[in-house]
């Protein structure tokens, strides 16, 4: 026998002129080896991988393989994440949204309530409401590491935040009557617009020029200007408001509003009231009281879903007729409160307060395929796209 010591392999004496091999096999200590027969010819390794015949062969294997191997590897898909927000608890989960699996649960503080990202994903910023001390706090959150980075004290209980699209500035409702403007760069207060009321839920337009904010105890949506941060509108519901949602467009809003399980419609050239919409809340639940809160667009813009609380109830309504029609009713297991789609649309993130769960839903087929639980009476849900690795965002 002859061992060739460069690819460990042994050929019988009586087989090394005739040896019929793969070019490749496997070995216990190290993962693909070149097979390569040895035999001598006239003094010559006439075999060996090394010949002029054997090394075009291999070389043509290799190259062959290689290709099988790039073509079979999958494209790469950007990890995507959802935050549940446990208000009653002190910590946040965060999900997989290809498993629908836990990945970590971190302690943030008491109460944390308000959650929005960057438009770039590479950050996120949290508020503890901490309903028992005098003040809240707003933390600055890594969503690769997962972990808290910075922390500052802010106004009494604050609620939903929002944040500019490069996230260098934040508008945080405080229960002072009052926005916290905060520059997140320096860690600094720019400025505390009086609103009245209780601050509650705001959103950021998709330039980052407008904050839009619904205090509640205020029968109102209030728009401030993020250039000069002061007030510069408002629009008039027929109830305090509870979560709202813009539509990309920025030409529609839309709220719950206290005292209608439905939502309101305003039109944002105006400012004005357009559409008072009702749910179809089936006949057996009646009877028993319930509020609307939570409500979010799909991405593709042409539906609208709105929890209606303590019924159970998620509705859908088609936004491509006027005003918007119901078309779907889905039942919930613990009281459906806040919703985030996916980017893509095709699922639908529901926090169940009552039920510590969040539902996962196909858009699609109106099916829950997944209830994942979590803390304490969650609340505010968000997906987030992380950046891909060596992106800008990443840098």
């Amino acid at each position: 026998m002859i061992w060739n010591r460069s690819f460990r392999w042994i050929v019988r004496e009586r087989d090394r002129c005739a040896a019929t091999v793969h070019p490749f096999t496997r070995d216990a200590d190290f993962p693909l080896r070149v097979r390569a027969p040895i035999c001598r010819r006239n003094g010559r390794l006439a075999g060996s991988i090394l010949h002029p015949e054997n090394l075009a062969m291999n070389l043509v294997t290799l190259a062959l393989f290689s290709t099988v191997v790039v073509a079979a590897a999958p494209p790469r898909q950007p990890t995507q994440k959802l935050y549940v927000a446990n208000s009653l608890g002190n910590d946040i989960h965060v999900i997989d949204t290809a498993t629908n699996k836990v990945l970590k649960r971190v302690e943030v503080g008491p109460q944390p309530h308000g959650l929005v990202a960057t438009a770039k994903g590479d950050r996120l910023f949290l508020t503890i409401e901490n309903s028992a001390g005098d003040e809240g706090e707003l933390l600055w959150f890594d969503p690769r590491s997962d972990t808290v980075t910075r922390r500052m004290k802010i106004g009494p209980r604050p609620n939903q935040l929002a944040c500019t699209p490069d996230g260098k500035i934040v508008y945080v409702p405080c229960d002072d009557a009052s926005w916290w403007v905060i520059d997140t760069e320096k860690g600094t207060v720019l400025r505390k617009i009086p609103t009245g009321g209780r601050p509650h839920n705001t959103l950021c337009s998709a330039d980052g020029k407008r904050m839009y904010l619904g205090p509640k105890g205020s029968y109102h949506v209030l728009i401030a200007d993020v250039s000069t941060h002061r007030l510069i509108g408002e629009i008039p519901l027929s109830d305090a408001p509870r979560p709202i949602v813009l539509s990309r467009d920025e030409k529609r809003l839309y709220a719950n509003v206290d005292t209608l399980i439905g939502f309101e419609v305003a039109d944002l050239t105006t400012r004005k009231v357009i559409h008072r919409v009702e749910a179809e809340v089936p006949a057996e639940l009646l009877r028993k009281a319930s509020r609307s809160h939570g409500i979010g667009v799909r991405p593709d813009q042409k539906e609208l879903w709105m929890c209606d609380v303590y019924h159970d109830r998620t509705y859908i309504f088609d936004l491509t007729v006027d005003p918007p029609r119901q078309i779907e009713t889905l039942v919930m297991k613990g009281g459906g409160y806040w919703m985030s789609f996916a980017p893509d649309g095709k699922r639908c993130y529901i926090s169940e307060r009552i039920g510590d769960s969040v539902a996962v839903i196909d858009t699609a087929t109106r099916k829950t395929v997944a209830r994942i639980r979590v803390g304490k009476a969650p609340k505010r849900v968000l997906v987030v796209t992380l950046p891909e690795p060596g992106s800008p965002a990443q840098q």
